[in-house]
């Protein structure tokens, strides 16, 4: 009987479109892809233009290193050598001249104060993300989402709760992410660190939680007024989430963060009985400030920056730190970043003064991010103050082609910090050709991140989930 109406209906659709024709439009899409580079990092943008039989052209942008698709093109324009559109809901435009036979765009890309040169090249296929290490379900385990509460700041904090299958209690670690807004798995270029990280730990008999950032995702707060300070009650209240459930042993239970997130760790210690051991994933060893100065070194020559001009990056980026270490107040070290800039625009040539680095609204986009609370802590902050009072077991890894946290100075800093406070069950680890997220790579270089198809490596795994089951046993 359901075939027959089946059957019927579609022999009623048939007969409806013979006697009834419809206009059907046809509509053709063209693909344009092209790479925004912003300090250092490489971002791709999509633009997508579709165009009708009746000559309606309509567009959708997408930022695939973001995993953000389909945002609206809110205008577009597009004549025989010029392609213009906007996008409101991100304030975003951009404006080109059409070349070499309508295959290329150069142009300029703005976003709120951001001005930086974007080509788009007209593409049959979009570039393939490749991610071979992203697990994919069933999982071998049990995988929970959990919303656990951090009092303290009155908010809720989403995660997923990773535990093996086996009836009994397991060690267990909470990973606190990098800096930035990021969610649950540290997403980035499509990678998912923190997914693969917790993937091979439970399988390998410990439970991982992770979870997003206070504002991001499914949890509540307000990232962008909060400093490592507040994410440090955020792991906290990750430790006190664990120590419910019957699946974790409370004795048992470590913090392992990145970058940052490796300052934050330390800190939990300091304020918290119940952290067993840390792992330090790129964590700092040496204060904010000089650490900033030096990454800035390393990624500017790594980008075959000439080397005068790496000099003055470094030198200026200095001074702009001085001024927001020793000058409290906002509006004065405004003023007194102003004068910077202003002394440094003079001793440009005309051509230079063009550049987008050095134009008016990016000068404005960095003293914002430089002024804010969360900035403004980093500088000042030295982890040696909490280092040197640890005496719980401490792993930490670096790879040796890390440009944002270099390894030498880092650990060795940290190295130094553990052993003035007397610890005796600590290791630091250099690990070979690895970057920032450590993926094997060629020149760790942060426009490489995306570029490779590793997430992160099988040694460094290898290293992190045998040390936790030898300090919890």
């Amino acid at each position: 009987m359901m075939k027959r109406f089946i059957i019927i209906n579609l022999l009623l659709i048939s007969l409806t479109s013979t006697i009834f024709p419809q206009n059907v439009v046809k509509q053709k899409t063209d693909l344009w892809e092209g790479k925004l580079n912003i300090s250092g990092i490489t971002l791709r943008l999509v633009l997508k233009v579709t165009t009708d039989d009746n000559g309606s052209i309509s567009a959708k942008l997408d930022s695939p290193d973001q995993s953000v698709e389909n945002i609206p093109v809110s205008s577009i324009s597009v004549t025989k050598d010029s392609l213009k559109f906007e996008v409101s809901s991100i304030m975003a435009k951009y404006a080109g001249k059409i070349e070499n036979d309508s295959m290329v765009i150069v142009g300029i890309f703005k976003q709120a104060t951001l001005t930086l040169p974007l080509k788009l090249k007209k593409v049959e296929k979009l570039t393939e993300i490749k991610r071979p290490q992203t697990p994919k379900p069933p999982f071998p385990y049990n995988d929970e989402e959990v919303v656990f509460e951090n009092k303290s700041a009155n908010i809720k904090l989403a995660g997923s709760f990773t535990y093996p299958k086996e009836n009994k209690k397991f060690p267990a670690v909470v990973l606190v992410t990098g800096s930035g807004a990021q969610d649950r798995d540290e997403t980035i270029f499509k990678h998912k660190p923190f997914l693969v990280i917790a993937d091979y730990l439970t399988k390998n008999g410990i439970a991982v939680l992770r979870f997003d950032d206070r504002g991001v995702g499914k949890s509540t707060g307000n990232f962008a007024a909060a400093t490592s300070v507040d994410f440090v009650t955020d792991a906290l209240a990750a430790v006190e989430f664990l120590k419910t459930r019957n699946e974790v042993d409370p004795s048992k239970i470590g913090i392992m963060g990145h970058s940052e997130g490796g300052m934050i760790a330390p800190m939990a210690v300091s304020s918290s009985d119940d952290v067993a051991f840390i792992v330090l994933l790129a964590g700092p060893g040496m204060q904010g400030s000089d650490l900033l100065a030096l990454q800035t070194e390393l990624i500017l020559k790594a980008n075959g920056t000439p080397p005068e001009k790496v000099e003055e990056s470094v030198k200026t980026n200095k001074a702009a730190y001085k001024i927001v270490v020793e000058q409290p107040d906002s509006a004065p070290a405004f003023k007194e970043l102003e004068k910077l800039f202003e002394d440094q625009i003079a001793n440009l040539t005309e051509e230079e003064k063009k550049q987008p680095e050095y134009s008016r609204g990016n000068f404005e986009q960095s003293v914002k991010t430089i002024l804010s609370p969360w900035f403004r802590f980093f500088l000042k902050f030295d982890p040696k103050e909490y280092l040197e009072n640890i005496q719980i077991p401490v792993l930490a890894l670096n790879g040796e082609k890390d440009l944002q946290v270099p390894p030498k100075e880092n650990l060795s800093g940290i190295e130094e910090a553990l052993k003035i406070a007397g610890n005796k069950n600590f290791k630091t680890v250099e690990l070979p050709g690895l970057n920032h997220l450590f993926q094997n790579c060629k020149t760790g270089s942060p426009n490489e991140y995306g570029e490779i198809e590793e997430t992160f490596s099988p040694d460094a795994l290898k290293i992190i989930s045998e040390w936790i089951r030898e300090v919890t046993k």
